[in-house]
């Protein structure tokens, strides 16, 4: 007979089931709980992550233009190649799949299979990892073929953006360059990184369970906004011939450190070309492209220094990117006496009519300072004006002006002229002037900082006052952005010229800009003179001290300022060169002639005509000059005084030949060829033949087309009538460029 449970029994079978069922439901809610409150999220984000694919799509760096339109920076579509090394790996027990897009990415993008092996091993990311980025559409249209036409799985794209410079190292200190995230460094690209990055957009796609994209409507597009573009003040054309002279510059002088040249209207303030030779490649920002600093660099190159050629390769990489027109301050020399005589007169401390007495050297605080003249010819300049002074660049006239000044006087123009505080110039990087603070000036400090020694300010800072000396008083702000306009070409800002000050008055201004002339035609910047235009000018040579150990070889900084009309000035050049390796390297034989050389290419594309004095015509050359073993600055010199054109012929810096040659007959505005490298066949060309033409047709073949010169004579050659009756050398003769082809006409209206 079975035993029937008891009530009690049965109550706690009750109990117990009831306990088990609320443990039970505890349990669950707790689970419940954990997974939708405490790990929620992350479940959700997890779940989303395995579900939604989100490509990023880049924006487009807004376009970076040239003041008349030419693009410097510009943009294109590139890709990111991408792998889901889930999707690869699924239902892959065999390794082939994987092996399959390893083997395609090293034969297509050239990456290393241990590289990709890694990728797809990363538990990390299981639909998501990079392989390579910024890959050009050719290459990326190539591998997507290859990938359709095998059947590849698993290998996408990712659209990016890719930045060009077409003109390589064009402007590459204005410009700086962008990084792998897209991001500007150095530079403009820097500066206006925010104007120009736009804002990256997403593309958002489901995916089923087995991890395949679903269809269309199941994608959702954020699409990106492309960044606005700039529109500069420099000019492509004007920096190019401000790059051209400063690059030979560098190998004709034998420049150790850097030369450094900046354009600007000194009307406005516009810089219309900023440049620094040696520069770099922003297409390859790292490359160092600088012969004496790769040289450096390759000794280094062993295994036992590899730490030092590291820091080395930094160190000459930061060097490259940065602008020393902003960047780099330095003791500006007598190109400063600007400033110094400006002040002067301004303030009243001396006029037109104060002498000043040079006998070669001054005491100043138990020290001798010596002028220029005294170590030439141990001689002084006598007894001089303000206007001699500045003509003679003379150190112990401009001691005693400065001493008159006093140091308060000095100190509120040195304020005055802004080079206490930076420019503004809408640029990265600038720094401000090293200088004696009034209260800590003696009388040493005084005399030395008169003539441009003892403090240092960097170009910008310069260029800047001295245009202010000369423009009419006026210190302007220097600006490189002219416009920001949107990816429709619509403006949306405009930079307006800026005056910050007025530092001295126009009538100041004047004298000032008539006696720099004064410096041109008869002092120390002669080899700045261009025949018709009125140039002015002031030479700069200063010695580096720091870092200079007894015994050293003294080092100098030699630079030149000129501008352009002086009676209107227009267009201002600075250019300073740093440690010309040279024997009594000045301002005046080192610089002057460089800017004279830019001045002569830029005035004439600004649309400033030659303006010819009677004297000039006068002198304008029937004789070739001797130009033989001249550097090619001062070859160019003296054939743009003597109202030459001329053409350079290889890539050397000294002339080893020339055509027409030493006191050939050339006619006026005539070109000579100065050969820099040895003759080569190409260096011919045939006379064309230009019997029965005008003088305009004949001028048009023999000059313009054929690169000779022409030498005109016979009746009737000013009117329409004119026609060539002979010619020598005959048509067909193999010459030089160069060569004059004298060329005989009559007036065919008074033939019978």
């Amino acid at each position: 007979m079975v035993k029937q449970p008891s009530y009690h029994m049965k109550s706690r079978i009750v109990v117990i089931l009831v306990g088990m069922l609320i443990f039970g439901f505890c349990v669950v809610l707790h689970q419940l709980f954990r997974l939708q409150i405490v790990q929620g999220s992350e479940l959700q984000s997890r779940a989303l992550s395995q579900q939604l694919r989100t490509n990023r799509i880049a924006a487009n760096r807004g376009t970076i233009y040239d003041t008349n339109g030419v693009v410097l920076a510009q943009s294109a579509t590139a890709y990111t190649v991408c792998i889901e090394p889930g999707t690869i790996k699924k239902d892959d027990s065999d390794g082939t799949k994987q092996q399959k897009v390893i083997d395609t990415l090293v034969s297509q993008l050239g990456v290393e299979e241990e590289f990709v092996r890694k990728k797809l091993e990363n538990p990390d990311s299981y639909y998501y990892q990079k392989i390579k980025t910024k890959v050009e559409k050719p290459e990326a249209d190539a591998l997507m073929a290859y990938v359709s036409e095998n059947g590849v799985k698993g290998i996408f794209l990712e659209e990016d953006t890719i930045r060009r410079y077409p003109y390589e190292n064009f402007a590459a200190n204005v410009l700086g360059w962008v990084n792998s995230e897209n991001v500007g460094a150095y530079g403009l690209e820097s500066y206006y990184n925010k104007v120009l990055s736009g804002t990256a957009g997403r593309s958002l796609s489901m995916r089923n369970s087995a991890g395949v994209t679903m269809p269309l409507e199941f994608e959702q597009v954020y699409d990106a906004q492309d960044g606005n573009s700039l529109v500069l003040t420099i000019d492509e054309k004007i920096q190019h011939f401000l790059e051209k002279n400063l690059e030979t510059a560098v190998n004709e002088h034998r420049v150790m450190q850097r030369v450094t040249g900046i354009i600007m209207d000194v009307q406005t303030g516009a810089v219309l070309a900023m440049a620094s030779k040696p520069d770099f490649d922003p297409n390859d920002p790292s490359k160092i492209i600088d012969p004496k600093k790769i040289e450096e660099l390759e000794s280094l190159n062993t295994y036992e220094q590899r730490e030092q050629y590291q820091e080395a390769l930094r160190q000459a990489q930061f060097a490259q990117w940065r602008n020393p027109s902003v960047s780099d301050p330095y003791e500006p020399g007598s190109v400063f006496k600007i400033i110094t005589a400006s002040g002067a007169l301004e303030s009243g401390a001396i006029d037109h009519g104060t002498q000043f007495f040079c006998q070669g050297w001054v005491d100043v605080a138990g020290n001798r300072q010596r002028c220029w003249v005294w170590d030439q010819n141990h001689m002084g300049h006598g007894e001089q004006n303000i206007a001699d002074a500045v003509r003679n660049s003379c150190n112990p006239a401009f001691i005693d002006i400065g001493q008159r000044m006093g140091k308060y006087i000095f100190s509120d123009y040195f304020s005055n002229f802004g080079l206490t505080e930076g420019t503004g110039i809408d640029l990265p990087g600038e720094v401000k002037s090293i200088y004696h603070q009034v209260e800590n000036m003696g009388i040493a400090e005084v005399s030395s900082c008169s003539f441009g020694q003892t403090f240092k300010v960097t170009p910008i800072q310069l260029i800047t006052a001295v245009s202010a000396a000369v423009n009419g008083g006026h210190l302007m702000q220097p600006y490189v952005v002219k416009q920001i306009v949107d990816q429709n070409g619509n403006v949306i800002s405009t930079t307006e010229p800026k005056v910050k000050r007025q530092v001295v008055s126009e009538a100041v201004s004047k004298d000032i800009a008539l006696m720099l002339e004064s410096v041109v035609t008869e002092g120390s910047g002669k080899a700045a003179r261009i025949p018709g235009y009125r140039i002015g000018g002031k030479t700069g040579t200063s010695e580096k001290l720091d870092g200079r150990k007894t015994g050293d070889p003294m080092k100098y900084v030699v630079s030149f300022f000129g501008f352009a009309p002086v009676d209107d000035p227009q267009i201002g050049c600075l250019v300073l060169i740093d440690e010309p390796d040279l024997y009594n390297a000045y301002g005046s034989t080192v610089a002057a002639p460089v800017v004279g050389s830019i001045l002569a290419d830029v005035l004439p594309y600004i649309g400033i005509e030659p303006q010819y004095t009677e004297e000039e015509l006068e002198n304008v050359a029937t004789q070739t000059p001797m130009l033989l073993d001249k550097d090619i600055h001062d070859a160019e010199s003296i054939l743009r005084i003597a109202g030459l054109k001329y053409k350079i012929e290889g890539n050397g810096t000294t002339v080893l030949r020339q055509v027409p040659g030493y006191q050939e007959p050339i006619p006026k505005d005539g070109r000579v060829v100065l050969y820099t490298e040895e003759a080569t066949e190409e260096e011919m060309v045939a006379v064309p033949n230009v019997l029965g033409m005008t003088v305009a047709q004949a001028n048009r073949e023999i000059v313009d087309i054929a690169g000779l010169n022409i030498s005109i004579s016979g009746i009737g050659i000013e009117g329409s009538h004119s026609q060539a009756i002979s010619q020598s050398p005959e048509a067909g003769t193999m010459v030089q460029h160069g060569t004059v082809v004298t060329v005989r006409f009559t007036d065919t209206s008074l033939a019978g």
